[in-house]
């Protein structure tokens, strides 16, 4: 029984399987009718557009067909929306002036290329230009009306194609975004006349767009040339807030902040927003930047003018863009009191031919097909009541001339043509093929390729961004003497040069603000002069900076300068610290006052001992004289002389030679004289040794043993002197480590052990006499040298032991001159405290001068 039960619910499953496999194919069947039968109802079903249809305001049938946007009115009115009835049309007002006569270009080369039998000979072209009053509502509207067109295919179904070719315009940035962004999927073409924002060169965006002027990134350089170009570093800056406002600007802060240019402030507005309209004139009023760069749409700027006329705010230069800077309407007595001397980039102005003409007469026969019906009939009455404003522009033509940016709608309409021309496989005398379906993709890889030169001379071709070459006229606001206005020429930019041959200028035309002749001056702080340096206040620009003197040694040879330079090892900052100028170079001259000084005391002690030498050899048969040893009294006078000459060696230009011999004669020098000093002092020790019973001493110590005891010390000390000029001797050098602003011309002791060598002989000789003169103090008054030699010896050893701190301590030429000052005490101490007794009882006492009085054995008085 289990057995049957499982078999019949596996038949079930079976079952119930096939039943939902068999559901889906008959669902899947039925999709795919439905599908056909909505395809083929489609097909057949007429096309209609919802709502009333958005006609063109200008337009011509013709084989191929251009379509056109331009804002040809400037304010919009919207109906009442109390969803009640159905809503009225939008109503325009007040007539654009420039793209009017835009749309008057584009109508004149449509119809030159129709008269043309090179160019697209058999066909003709017509045109649907659109409205849109300046409102992005009605741009979106204008492109609708253009991609759907007022005619369908056959049978009025719908295939699907756009019954344009291109479509030239807007004239704005945002709405040209507008525009391209709902072209861009049927990949229709787009070419702007005036579109600059660089937003658009996008191609992944936009890759049916083309312009037939620069993108504003090379207006924006332009900008940063002609700020640099006059030496502004500080600029406010406005910007209207739309694509093309807060593209442009943001390129121009960018380059700026890469070239140093500060901004001060950054504000914007957008022409439906009043109440940010007046903060940036408050901004613009408080800011201390005297130069404003106004990357402003050609609406926000006259709502911007209208504002500094009412207010009263003057002084600015303004540095204008494309958009607004050749506006004619814009030029007036008041505005020209605030913005008079702007100075701007410009389209580069051209003359077309035969434009002013068409202007006057053609277009009026050909643009209105109501003027040629009956005036009084109603049909005119409906269908020219659109126009009424544009008629009352049929006789002015001032502004014809000034129109720069008719040439680029010019060379749209050529372009256009010129693909067509390609596409259609035009020849001159055999016509065009006009069964040639022609897809919009088609003519935008055309326009990629179109390469050509229109009768003014401009080349015409597309760069990989769409875009044209930049080439701008910068032109100054400017009033002539009968008291008209105009857009003074002063200069050209030129993107395809080299950088340093972009920006040509003619300053001596321009007129600056305020009708100054004097270019105005824009910065946060002054430049800083030579000799100083920027350094920045805190939390500021840096265009914002402290000029800072620089440092002694340092310099800074030119303008804002952002470091000072150190002064290479032998120059020194001069005054001014802009040049670095040789360092003075420092030694004791003969020439200077201390060199004088010393110079004096030495020759004064030259003579004063060679007096006494003389005084001595007058009297040298007196017992004084031959008491004191003559011999070694005359050759301590020879070394006295000599060591008061040797200081002079110690003055002057330090040479290689002098400075060998000033350090060398002084040891050999001094040690002479204390080797005659020793030698007396022994001489007086051994005459009172003589004198005890039994003693031979004298025998040992007589004149020989003298002049060889003097000659064998002072060889030693030549010893010493030839192994240090062998080794390593003194040298001139120049210390620039003790001052940095001068240099010390020295002479370095080269071996620094051969100068204490010689210093230390000589304290030695010098200690070992003053030991000896000290052990004689004691011996007969009458006849005592001893001690006059030991006080001799003490202010020898005082000055010389004062003399090394002084030596050390003392900078650059003192310390010369401190080692002279001890050379010439100590010599004047050896020759007054030895020789001024005598010399004082040869002169005023010579009735001491007796062997009796020097033996001590005069009796006394009695009394």
């Amino acid at each position: 029984m289990s057995i049957r039960v499982q078999k019949l619910y596996q038949i079930i499953c079976i079952w119930h399987s096939l039943q939902s496999t068999l559901i889906g194919m008959l669902l899947f069947l039925y999709t795919l009718l439905l599908f056909h039968q909505l395809h083929t109802k489609a097909e057949n079903t007429p096309c209609q557009t919802m709502g009333d249809p958005k006609f063109p305001l200008l337009y011509k049938d013709g084989d191929v067909t251009i379509g056109g946007i331009f804002a040809i009115h400037r304010k919009e009115t919207l109906p009442s929306f109390k969803f009640s009835q159905k809503p009225q049309l939008l109503s325009c007002s007040s007539v654009n002036l420039r793209d009017y006569r835009l749309s008057q270009i584009m109508i004149f080369a449509i119809e030159e290329i129709n008269r043309s039998e090179s160019l697209l000979p058999n066909v003709s072209i017509g045109y649907q230009i659109y409205d849109t009053c300046g409102s992005r509502l009605s741009t979106m509207s204008a492109t609708m009306g253009l991609m759907n067109g007022q005619k369908f295919g056959a049978r009025h179904g719908c295939n699907g194609q756009s019954p344009l070719h291109a479509i030239i315009g807007e004239s704005e940035s945002s709405a040209t975004v507008i525009l391209s962004r709902t072209t861009g999927p049927f990949k229709l073409p787009v070419i702007s006349p005036s579109a600059t924002c660089e937003c658009l060169s996008n191609r992944k965006d936009y890759p049916s767009f083309f312009r037939t002027i620069a993108s504003d990134y090379h207006q924006s350089r332009a900008l940063i040339y002609i700020v640099k170009h006059f030496g502004w570093s500080w600029v406010g800056a406005v910007n209207s807030d739309n694509d093309y406002g807060n593209n442009g600007m943001a390129i121009f802060v960018k380059i700026a902040q890469e070239e140093g240019i500060c901004v001060e402030y950054s504000v914007k507005f957008y022409r439906t927003e009043p109440e940010k309209l007046k903060k940036v004139v408050d901004t613009i009023e408080r800011g201390t930047a005297k130069v404003i760069v106004a990357f402003v749409s050609f609406v926000e700027m006259g709502l911007l003018i209208d504002q500094l006329s009412i207010q009263n705010i003057t002084g600015f230069q303004m540095i204008g863009v494309e958009s607004w800077i050749t506006t004619k309407n814009y030029i007036t007595p008041n505005s020209f009191h605030s913005l008079g001397g702007s100075l701007g980039f410009a389209v580069r102005k051209s003359n077309i031919e035969g434009f002013a003409d068409y202007v006057r007469k053609a277009f009026w026969d050909t643009a209105f097909p109501c003027l040629q019906e009956e005036r009084n009939s109603s049909q005119y009455v409906l269908s020219c009541s659109r126009y009424e404003d544009i008629f009352a522009l049929k006789n002015y033509t001032e502004d014809v001339s000034e129109q720069r940016y008719a040439s680029n709608v010019y060379k749209a309409v050529y372009a256009v043509a010129h693909s067509l021309h390609r596409l259609l496989k035009c020849k001159e005398k055999e016509g065009c093929e006009k069964s040639l379906t022609i897809q919009p993709h088609e003519v935008v890889e055309a326009l990629k390729k179109v390469n050509f030169t229109i009768k003014m001379g401009d080349h015409v071709w597309f760069d990989s961004t769409g875009g044209a070459v930049a080439q701008y006229e910068v032109v100054n606001w400017q009033q002539d003497s009968d008291g008209s206005f105009q857009f003074k020429t002063v200069g050209y930019y030129d993107a395809s040069l080299p950088p340093d041959q972009r920006l040509e200028l003619n300053t001596k035309e321009i007129i600056w603000t305020g009708g100054q002749l004097k270019k105005p001056k824009s910065v946060c702080s002054e430049s800083c002069p030579p000799g100083t340096r920027k350094a920045a206040q805190k939390g500021r620009p840096v265009c914002c900076y402290d000029c800072i003197p620089c440092a002694e040694g340092e310099i800074s040879n030119e303008t804002d300068s952002v470091n000072c330079k150190q002064c290479p090892g032998e120059y020194w900052s001069n005054v001014e610290k802009n040049k670095c100028v040789l360092k003075a170079v420092e030694f004791l001259s003969f020439t200077e006052v201390m060199g004088i000084v010393l110079v004096f005391f030495s020759l004064f002690g030259v003579g004063l001992t060679v007096l006494v030498a003389i005084l001595f050899y007058s009297k040298k048969d007196t017992p004084i004289v031959k008491a004191n040893n003559s011999e070694l009294s005359f050759l301590l006078l020879f070394s006295l002389t000599l060591c008061f000459l040797c200081s002079l060696t110690f003055i002057g230009r330090p040479t290689e030679w002098s400075c060998m011999l000033r350090h060398t004669a002084f040891g050999i020098t001094f040690v002479l004289c204390i080797s005659c000093v020793l030698g007396k002092t022994i001489v007086v020790l051994m005459a009172f040794k003589a004198t005890l019973p039994g003693s031979n001493v004298m025998k040992w110590f007589g004149p020989s043993q003298q002049r060889l005891s003097v000659l064998a010390f002072t060889l030693i000390q030549v010893l010493i002197c030839v192994l240090w000029l062998t080794i390593f001797p003194p040298f001139p050098y120049k210390n620039m480590t003790y001052y940095k602003e001068k240099i010390i011309l020295e002479c370095s002791l080269g071996s620094t052990l051969g100068f204490w060598a010689v210093l230390g002989y000589i304290s030695l000789l010098a200690f070992l006499c003053f030991i000896l003169a000290f052990l004689a103090r004691k011996l007969p008054d009458n006849f005592n040298d001893a001690k006059f030699i030991t006080f001799s010896m003490l202010i020898f050893c005082a000055v010389w032991i004062t003399f090394i701190p002084a030596y050390v301590s003392s900078p650059g030429k003192f310390t010369v001159a401190v080692e002279i000052f001890a050379i010439l005490a100590s010599s004047f101490g050896l020759l007054f405290c030895i020789f001024a007794p005598k010399c004082y009882i040869i002169l005023l006492k010579p009735e001491q001068n007796t062997k009796q009085h020097m033996m001590g054995k005069m009796t006394s008085k009695s009394y």
